[in-house]
């Protein structure tokens, strides 16, 4: 997906851009994701925070453990309750994108699945795309680029 992207909540009270690409999609299994989806995953997508611009309102912030114990900020409308992004207490420089939010997400494709451990047995899972039963490791790469976070 070729930048910029545009992204809402439901009632489009809060507005955002993003820039760069957006094509992996990530998706969590674990039970916090689930529960702030209000479905079997949440399918998100890991950019630089300077990537991310809100352009109209501003998201209330919900504090949250995950599974991994990381400390995470999930942002989210205060009026529609759209869940939009989250960011890591440990990480601020990374945020991670709810795929569902932006207004055109037809370009990405699913590239992992994590914390299939706790997926619901009604969730079919490609063995085909990457998976782990808990987080992803970190690859090797520079702990800045987006891809070395993981999405929890």
């Amino acid at each position: 997906m070729s930048t910029p992207h545009t992204g809402a909540c439901l009632c489009g009270d809060i507005q955002y851009t993003v820039t760069g690409e957006l094509n992996r999609i990530i998706a969590c299994h674990c039970v916090n994701c689930r529960k702030i989806s209000g479905a079997g995953c949440s399918h998100n997508l890991v950019v630089k925070t300077e990537q991310l611009q809100v352009t109209r309102g501003e998201p209330q912030v919900y504090e949250d453990t995950a599974a991994s114990g990381n400390r995470l900020y999930r942002h989210f409308c205060g009026r529609c309750g759209s869940s939009l992004f989250s960011r890591r207490a440990a990480m601020p420089e990374i945020t991670v994108l709810k795929a569902g939010s932006l207004d055109d997400a037809s370009g990405a494709q699913l590239a992992m699945n994590i914390w299939t451990d706790s997926a619901l047995p009604w969730m079919a899972i490609d063995p085909a795309i990457e998976h782990h039963a808990q987080n992803r490791p970190v690859p090797q790469a520079s702990a800045s680029s987006p891809k070395a976070a993981d999405s929890k």
